[in-house]
């Protein structure tokens, strides 16, 4: 009771600021759309997909020349060889020293190729795995989206089931006065009254939470002026039961995402082989070098007895005299290294033999989502004809019902009883409309029909 007191209050005052703000009433395609483009979950996925970008440029960047630069300066105090005439003295000295090499992949065992292979193929996995974060939002949204309309229909059939037996209970006030039924009768249908109350409340409650959670679901921040209008429709206007089972199945097989994300990744494990196999090949390197000294002390000699100082050369005379250059190639082949190369090649064949194993997991997934979303889409309609006949009969006895009551030929509680069987069978006719339209939706999907039209 203090749950349904809170709920009360809440939709009160979601009521009260829905009255003051002007309202804004969204479509299905509103919802779907405003969703892709604010969902935490998409922005997240669409992070990854500038991942998958910043790899590829490193693996482009493989094939282009390393540049390193290097300057070193050093005092040495003491015995010290002078490192440029190469003599031991007891002195203190500066040097400095500056170089700058320049390396190249010749050959890697195509493992750069493979590499720059696999990430355009992480990229187009990156980019169906936001398609398919985009497509499981808009189901979502429009599941939310057909439960907010369920309830405000649900709640307006619990309105008018009041006003029914609040004039019921008016009239029936008035054959106890003339004595045609029992003042007993009219003490049900107070009760009655009372239920029905408490059944408007619950709906009231109902469609407060779907429109919060749809509103949650599209990241909307302001949500009490958020209310959606029905533009849905029962009518298969894609005449997608009209399909055979099989063209759905071989439809989906086409554009289905989660199909397409498993061949891209069974290409990427491909890849990953091709890479781990390249470590077993010689590499070759190219390489060049470029280096140069200068030193910052006088030079100290003994001439005939004499000591004689030699200033040293001037900077760039330095720079210029004592430079060195260097260039080759370098081989490498890999003969042994504790197996590691062999058990990486087979660590990515079983990632393989995995992808492949999903891959057809995938297929038979699809396969049996497609029947039964052809399935439950046939028995839904089926469904919702069945309440619309059980409806029409259960308001034909109502109406006999009340005629009954009306000249006491029956008590209240017959008539609370066919009250109550017609509410359902309306309550059934809503929630089996809006069942088959998701249904429909779903299988609109594995044809390739989106919600949100490009």
């Amino acid at each position: 009771m203090k749950k349904n007191n809170y709920l009360s209050l809440v939709f009160f005052l979601f009521a009260s600021y829905a009255g003051v703000a002007q309202t804004k009433s969204w479509t299905l395609e509103e919802c779907v759309k405003y969703a892709v483009e604010n969902n935490i979950s998409i922005k997240n996925t669409e992070l990854d997909t500038q991942t998958a970008d910043i790899n590829k440029r490193g693996a482009f960047g493989n094939f282009l020349p390393s540049v390193n630069a290097n300057a070193s300066h050093s005092w040495n105090i003491g015995l010290n060889q002078d490192i440029t005439t190469g003599l031991l003295r007891n002195q203190t000295t500066q040097f400095s020293s500056l170089g700058a090499s320049v390396g190249v992949d010749i050959y890697k065992g195509l493992q750069n190729q493979n590499n720059l292979r696999k990430a355009n193929l992480a990229i187009v996995a990156s980019k169906y795995q936001l398609l398919k974060m985009q497509e499981d939002i808009a189901l979502n949204v429009a599941n939310a989206f057909l439960q907010v309309l369920f309830n405000k229909e649900n709640l307006k059939v619990q309105n008018e089931q009041l006003a029914i037996i609040e004039k019921q209970l008016v009239r029936s006030e008035e054959l106890v006065k003339a004595g045609s039924i029992p003042r007993g009768d009219v003490l049900d249908i107070k009760a009655n009254v009372a239920t029905n109350k408490q059944n408007v409340v619950t709906a009231e409650n109902a469609l407060l939470i779907s429109k919060l959670s749809l509103a949650q679901l599209l990241q909307l921040k302001e949500f009490y002026d958020f209310d959606v209008i029905d533009n849905t429709s029962l009518k298969d206007e894609n005449n997608i039961l009209g399909q055979p089972v099989l063209s759905i199945y071989d439809k989906a097989k086409e554009t289905r995402t989660e199909l397409k994300i498993a061949k891209t990744n069974l290409e990427v494990a491909e890849k990953d082989v091709a890479i781990a196999k390249g470590a077993y090949q010689p590499t070759l390197q190219g390489f060049y070098s470029y280096n140069t000294r200068i030193s910052y002390a006088d030079q100290v000699f003994k001439v005939d007895g004499q000591t004689v100082t030699l200033s040293a050369p001037p900077f760039w005379d330095q720079f210029r005299d004592n430079k060195g250059q260097a260039f080759g190639m370098q081989l490498s082949v890999p003969i042994f290294n504790g197996w590691s190369v062999k058990n990486n090649v087979d660590r990515n064949k079983v990632n393989l033999e995995k992808s492949k194993i999903a891959l057809a997991q995938q297929e038979l997934d699809l396969q049996r989502n497609v029947y039964t979303a052809f399935t439950d889409a046939k028995g839904a309609l089926k469904t919702h004809e069945s309440a619309i006949v059980a409806l029409e009969s259960r308001q034909e006895a109502f109406n006999y019902a009340k005629e009954r009551y009306a000249v006491g030929m029956m008590n209240s509680f017959d008539f609370n009883q066919a009250q109550t069987l017609l509410t359902n069978a309306q309550s059934e006719v809503i929630r089996t409309k809006y069942d088959y339209i998701f249904k429909i939706k779903i299988l609109e999907f594995y044809f390739g029909i989106p919600i949100l039209k490009n």
